[in-house]
């Protein structure tokens, strides 16, 4: 699984959700790294959250491959309601209440129409278990969102959703996973050593 590239919205740590975000320039340099950093690895199949700041940095790693990229909708970051769009010092004025649950990961919180943290990580884990079992015994190419690594970590290693994240997900790195029928094992977490230190950005 890899996180898209950064975008300028990531820079100003805004709120993406579903909203559509290109990369940046940066973040389509990470994208060619990453390609780059996969040649020699054999994927059977490749699937991408449909919003563009992912979709573009699928279609670098496709090229490269030659494999061609699935759309898989329900790969899409969490949809966080009234809080899209801003920054978290904005949401912490606009809406204090809702930036209480943001911090504290209030699992059934939706911030007024989005999603709340147990039907995302429902969402996820639904639609990643369904890709698994469509792709047994194959090696699966996955380009997502933070806050999708951010569950796919938790379900493999058992942390609890409203636990504090205390691990990096960082722009276009390499996480493997193994998902079968013995369940979800991480396997390596947040590799970043395709890339430059020029094009490595904050962890956070």
């Amino acid at each position: 699984m890899v996180r898209h590239g950064e975008t300028d919205w990531n820079v100003e740590k805004r709120i993406q959700g579903h909203i559509d975000i290109a990369l940046n320039a940066a973040g389509q340099a990470q994208a060619d790294a990453t390609a780059a950093g996969l040649v020699g690895h054999v994927f059977h199949a490749a699937y991408s959250s449909d919003l563009d700041r992912a979709w573009q940095t699928a279609q670098a790693i496709g090229r490269r491959q030659g494999i061609e990229i699935r759309r898989a909708p329900g790969l899409r970051e969490r949809h966080y309601g009234v809080l899209q769009g801003l920054t978290t010092a904005e949401i912490a004025v606009r809406y204090p209440k809702s930036y209480a649950h943001y911090l504290a990961r209030t699992p059934d919180h939706n911030f007024r129409s989005g999603e709340s943290l147990v039907d995302f990580a429902a969402r996820i884990v639904a639609a990643i278990e369904s890709l698994a079992a469509e792709h047994v015994g194959e090696t699966v190419l996955l380009v997502s969102h933070g806050g999708v690594l951010d569950i796919c970590y938790r379900r493999a290693t058992g942390r609890d959703l409203a636990a504090p994240r205390d691990f990096a997900i960082p722009n276009a790195a390499l996480n493997w996973f193994e998902v079968g029928a013995d369940g979800w094992q991480l396997l390596a977490w947040a590799d970043r050593s395709h890339l430059t230190r020029s094009l490595e950005e904050s962890p956070e």
